[in-house]
Formats: C-alpha cells, structure tokens, sequence
C-alpha cells in the first residue's frame, strides 16, 4: 500500500494522507488511512483501510488504483469473512450473525444479530461441544483401558449423568417455538376473511401506500399480494389474499385455495369482517361472530373444530358505518369473552381504531418473536435447527445401547458431537486424544 499513500501510520492510528495513483502519482483524494498488521485485524492478516470520500468518481478512481497493483484483486463475496473463520477470528455462528447484522431491517432483527455476531449462541454450543468431548473421551477410556483397571466403573455412570443433562438443554433449546427463526426472517402474518370485508383496504392502511387494489367488486384479489412490514421493531411479511367464499371461477378457486393455504402455513392471521352484518342486539355478536369465522376459515370437515385463538385477531372493519352507541358496546362486550379471538374494532375509511389495533398487533407479534436481548440466546437458523435434532437422536442411540453394546452407545456420542460440529466448526480426534490423557494421566 506503501504506492498508494507516503507512509504507513502506526498501526490502528487514524492518519491523513494524500491518496495517489501509484504509477501516476497523481492525487486522487485525502482520507483517513489506517493500519492493521497481522494478525490483529478482521482477518488475521495485514491490512489497510482507506477512508475516503464517497463520489462514484473518487472510489472508481481508487478502485483502479488499486487493481493496478500487482497482485491485488477485488474480493469476492463474503472473502473477508471467510477468511476471518479460517484465521480462526470468527466461528461459524458468529459469521452467521454477521451476515444477518448485514441485512437487518428492524431494530429487533439487529438486536438478535448482534447478540449472535458477540458469539453468545457460538459459545453456548461450544460448551455443550466440550461436555460431549469429555463424555466421549471417557468412554473411550472406559473401553480401552477399563480391564487394566486403569478406570473405575464410576466413569460411565458419571457419564450417563452428563448425557442426560445435555439432552435436556438441547431439548429446551428446542423448544423455543422459532422465535429466533420468525424474528430473522419476518413473522408471517395474513390477512384473511370474506370477500369485500375491507382486506386490501387494511393492506393499504398499514403500509401506507397502495399495495393493493381496492374495488366494491366482489374477488377484486385474487391472488397473494406480499410486502415486508416494520412493526414497532419488528419484522412482519405481511400478505393480502383472496376473500374465502365459494365460487366456480376458476381463477378465483386457485385464489381461495392459496389463500387457505396461507393461512394454514401463518404465524397469525387477521380476520377481516364486515362490521355492518353483525346484528343490531350486541348480544347476539359473539355468537354469530363465531358462526362467521368457523364458516369462513373452517372446510366442511372442521366446522365444527375451535379456532386457535393464539393464531387468530379478529379485525371488525367499517366501524364508520355503524352508530356511535354500538360501535363502543361492541368494543366493551368483545373484550371479555373467553373461547373467542381477540377483536379489535377498525374503520379504515376514517382511521378509527386504528392505534389500538396497532398495539395490539405489536403485542402478538413481540409474543411471537420474544425479547432478543433477554433469556438464553434464541435459535436463528434452521441448518441449526436440524443439526440440534440430529445430536438429540444420537445421544438417544447412546441411552438406547449403552448396557448392550459401549462401542455403538460411543458412536452415539461421536455422532451427537458431529451434529454441533456442523455448526461450531470440526471435531478432530487429537482433541478426543487430549481429554483422555489430561482427565486420567494414563502412562505418565
């Protein structure tokens, strides 16, 4: 870099410097140079960083300046970070939430990516990696070494103790019900319910554009319309459908079957209904509130099922067109009635009803997704995932035929240690070697 500015500065020292072509030497900029020799940089190489000014004039002209050098070339996507984990700076969950701090869109998606990128969920896998290499080593020990009477009986059954408890946070990992997957990549959220209910309309309201068309016609949507939603920090994948009604058009069918679809597939659906066909008498709305869903959300074959209230917010739109003393005898009587959904009371004509809606709505989303600051760090990918389940079933072989065959309930273990291998990085035996010597000093 020595061609490119006078100097190198010390290193991490932030210097001025004029920036020139090295075979020119022309002046193409002053900005800021810094120094990192290896291996305290992001990659564990040496490194320069060039701060300069953002014109697409100024950076073509550097970026030329730099491809005139020998030897240097531009880095290809994701080299840098790739180059970090080989070098050891970086473990795979680590670089993984980097690339999700790259992409985050909302504030609680860049919480959780951090969290991630810090190595939080990096190190809790590693310390059930270490667990198991020692439950691995001692087995081994045990085989190998138990008929010199070098190992007491008392290893395995220490073993079987850690073996449990492993499998018991590995399992309480697991059963987080995707908040860390729902909040990396947007909870699925529908809306849903009968034709000219006021669907696209909500759409429309809170995106605030028009995403969807709006029209008195009857089935104007007919497919998924989809757009990306913020949330009070949070990120929605929010998708208009098809109003549920039957019908002979076929393109029409196609879009209820899509829309029934989605809904079966959603975090939550909002269900959209008309407020102006409830009866008059508020207290007969409950009742016929339920009929309503059940025939609208529910085939033939489940009519008759409840509705998950959890997965369902019920959205009575065009409140505009109802009097006044109704309007708020239904707000007060849908909110306590148990065995229903929640229901909020809307007009998206006038905006009435809206704030609370959107509380409500932020509420059941923070639900979904959990707080990405507090608590164990949450599971953010779904290789995770798999990989989890996969090291569950291996320590289940070890259980399985651990009084029948040590060797295979070993392998249990080995292959429980793969499982978290694939996402903290490779196991190699040298270490399983190291455990053995260091825990039980055989042949000193």
């Amino acid at each position: 870099m020595a061609g490119l500015t006078r100097n190198l500065p010390l290193p991490r020292s932030a210097l001025l410097r004029s920036i020139t072509h090295p075979q020119s030497k022309e002046v193409l900029d002053r900005g800021i140079v810094l120094w990192f020799p290896a291996p305290h940089s992001f990659t564990g190489e040496d490194s320069v960083e060039f701060h300069i000014h953002g014109g697409p004039a100024v950076t073509a002209a550097v970026l030329q300046a730099l491809g005139s050098v020998p030897g240097m070339r531009p880095a290809e996507s994701g080299e840098f970070t790739r180059r970090a984990f080989q070098a050891g700076k970086l473990g795979l969950t680590e670089v993984e939430g980097l690339g999700d701090l790259i992409h985050a869109e909302t504030e609680a998606q860049r919480r959780q990516a951090l969290r991630q990128m810090s190595g939080e969920l990096g190190h809790l896998y590693q310390s059930w990696s270490q667990n198991m290499k020692r439950c691995l080593a001692h087995v081994e020990a045990f085989i190998d070494f138990s008929e010199d009477e070098l190992i007491g009986d008392g290893v395995l059954t220490r073993v079987d103790g850690m073996v449990r408890d492993l499998q018991s946070e590995v399992l309480r990992h697991l059963r987080d019900q995707r908040r860390g997957e729902r909040l990396r990549s947007g909870v699925q959220v529908v809306i849903a319910g009968a034709t000219n209910a006021g669907k696209s309309s909500l759409l429309n309201t809170l995106c605030q554009r028009p995403a969807a068309i709006v029209s008195p016609i009857a089935g104007t949507t007919r497919d998924v319309v989809e757009t990306a939603l913020d949330v009070g920090g949070f990120p929605l994948v929010l998708s208009d459908t098809a109003g549920l009604r039957d019908t002979r058009d076929l393109v029409e069918k196609e879009g209820v079957r899509r829309a029934r679809e989605r809904v079966a597939q959603a975090d939550l659906t909002l269900v959209v209904v008309d407020s102006s066909l409830l009866p008059t008498d508020v207290k007969q709305a409950p009742d016929f509130l339920q009929d309503h869903l059940r025939n609208v959300l529910l085939d033939q074959k489940q009519i008759h099922a409840d509705l998950p209230s959890d997965r369902f917010l019920v959205v009575l739109n065009k409140a505009d067109l109802l009097p006044e003393q109704q309007r708020q005898m239904l707000k007060v009587n849908f909110g306590c009635i148990s065995g229903l959904p929640q229901v909020c009371v809307i007009s998206c004509h006038t905006n009435e009803g809206l704030q609370d809606f959107l509380a409500t709505l932020h509420s059941r989303v923070k639900t979904l997704c959990g707080d990405p600051l507090s608590g164990a760090p949450s599971l953010t990918q779904a290789r995770h995932r798999a990989h989890l389940q996969q090291c569950v079933a291996a320590l289940d072989q070890y259980q399985r035929y651990r009084d029948l065959d040590l060797a295979l309930a070993a392998e249990g273990i080995r292959l429980a240690l793969t499982s978290l291998g694939r996402i903290t990085g490779k196991v190699g035996p040298e270490e399983i070697l190291d455990i053995i010597f260091k825990d039980f000093c055989i042949g000193k």
